[in-house]
C-alpha cells in the first residue's frame, strides 16, 4: 500500500501537473517551430502573442458570463476561444504585413528579423497591459475537479488523494486534438504540403509555382490559432498575468530547439521533456520518499533539487547542453 500511496503522490503532484504544462509548451512550441522552419526567424513575439490572444479571449468570457451564456460544467473560455483566435489572426497578419514583409523583400538576414520581432514583442506586451491590466485573472469557471483528493480516498481506502482538475483534463484534450488536426493538414491538404516544400526547399517550391504570399498568411494563422489555445490553456490552468507569458517564452524556445527547430514532432517531445524536467527538479520528493523508503532512511528535508522560483532555470540549463552538443535537437531539425 505505501508504494501505491507514493505512485498516488507522484501522479498528483509531477505526473499529471507535468502532462498538462507539457501539452501548453508543447502547442507554443509549434508555433515557434512553425515560424522558423517556413519564414526563417525565431519569432522573440510569440509570448505576447499567445497573451494577446488570452488577453481577448477572457474578454470574451466576460462578455458571455455577463450575458448570462455559459458552457456549464466546462469553462466559458472554450465559447470564446474563436474570438481570441481571430482577433489574434488579425494581429499577426497586420503585423505581418506592416513590419516583417518589408525585411523579406529586403532579403534581411534572421538576425534582423529576430531584433525586429523584439521590438515587435515590447509593442504587444504594451498593448496587452493595456488592454486587460497587469493583475491576476482567473477565469476558470465551471467545475472545478474532475477527480478530488477526499473523493478518490474514499473510493480507494488510500491514505492518499489523488486530485485532478477539470482544466488540466480539457488541456491534454484539446492539445491533443489541435496537435492531430495540424498533422493531418499538413500532411493532408495542399496548402499543408505546400508549406512543407516551402519549409524544405524555398526556391524549387517557388518553381513549383507555389504562392508564397498565401504560404505566410496560412503559417501566420495556423501560428495565431495554436498561440492563442496555448496560451488559453495556460491560463486557465494557472492564471492570467501579462508578464507570466513574456517569461514563457524561454521554456517554449527550450522545447522547440531540444526537439528540432522546424520539427513538428520534435516540438511536441521537447514540450513534454522541458515540463516534465521542470516538475521533476522542483518537486520536494519527501512524501514520495518517505513511503517507499524504510522508516530509519526517511527524509526530513525537502529533498528538493531546485526552488520552484527557479524552474526556468532547468529550461535555461537543457537549452544550453543541447545547443552545445546537439544543435539539430532530437528530431534533427534545422540547426540553431
Amino acid at each position: 500500500m505505501d508504494v501505491i500511496n507514493a505512485l498516488v503522490v507522484l501522479a498528483n503532484f509531477v505526473i499529471v501537473p507535468g502532462l498538462a504544462y507539457g501539452a501548453q509548451l508543447a502547442l507554443g512550441a509549434l508555433g515557434v517551430t512553425l515560424i522558423y522552419g517556413i519564414l526563417r526567424f525565431s519569432n522573440f513575439a510569440h509570448g505576447d502573442t499567445m497573451a494577446f490572444g488570452t488577453a481577448i479571449t477572457i474578454i470574451g468570457t466576460n462578455a458571455l458570463i455577463a450575458a448570462g451564456i455559459t458552457f456549464g460544467p466546462l469553462p466559458t473560455a472554450l465559447i470564446a476561444l474563436p474570438l481570441g483566435i481571430a482577433a489574434t489572426c488579425l494581429l499577426v497578419l497586420g503585423t505581418d504585413w506592416t513590419v516583417y514583409k518589408f525585411y523579406r523583400t529586403k532579403k534581411a538576414a534572421p538576425v534582423i528579423l529576430v531584433i525586429v520581432s523584439m521590438g515587435v514583442m515590447f509593442i504587444m506586451n504594451g498593448i496587452v497591459r493595456f488592454i486587460i491590466g497587469v493583475g491576476d485573472i482567473n477565469f476558470a469557471d465551471g467545475e472545478r475537479f474532475v477527480v478530488t483528493a477526499r473523493g478518490f480516498r474514499e473510493a480507494t481506502g488510500l491514505a492518499e488523494g489523488l486530485a485532478i482538475r477539470t482544466t488540466q483534463v480539457i488541456t491534454v484534450i484539446v492539445a491533443l486534438i489541435a496537435m492531430a488536426l495540424l498533422f493531418w493538414f499538413l500532411n493532408k491538404t495542399r496548402t499543408g504540403k505546400s508549406m512543407r516544400a516551402f519549409s524544405d526547399n524555398e526556391d524549387l517550391a517557388l518553381l513549383s509555382g507555389i504562392n508564397p504570399d498565401w504560404v505566410v498568411k496560412v503559417t501566420w494563422m495556423i501560428v495565431a490559432a495554436l498561440a492563442t489555445t496555448a496560451g488559453v490553456l495556460y491560463g486557465l490552468d494557472k492564471s492570467f498575468k501579462a508578464f507570466t507569458y513574456f517569461q514563457l517564452l524561454l521554456p517554449i524556445f527550450a522545447a522547440a530547439i531540444v526537439g528540432g527547430l522546424g520539427s513538428p514532432l520534435g516540438a511536441i517531445a521537447g514540450g513534454f521533456v522541458i515540463a516534465f524536467s521542470e516538475v521533476t527538479v522542483t518537486y520536494a520528493w519527501k512524501r514520495v520518499l518517505g513511503y517507499i523508503l524504510p522508516e530509519n532512511l526517511a527524509p526530513e528535508a525537502l529533498v528538493q533539487l531546485m526552488s520552484t522560483d527557479y524552474k526556468f532555470a532547468v529550461s535555461f540549463a537543457i537549452l544550453i547542453v543541447v545547443l552545445l552538443f546537439k544543435p539539430t535537437g532530437l528530431f534533427k531539425g534545422k540547426s540553431v
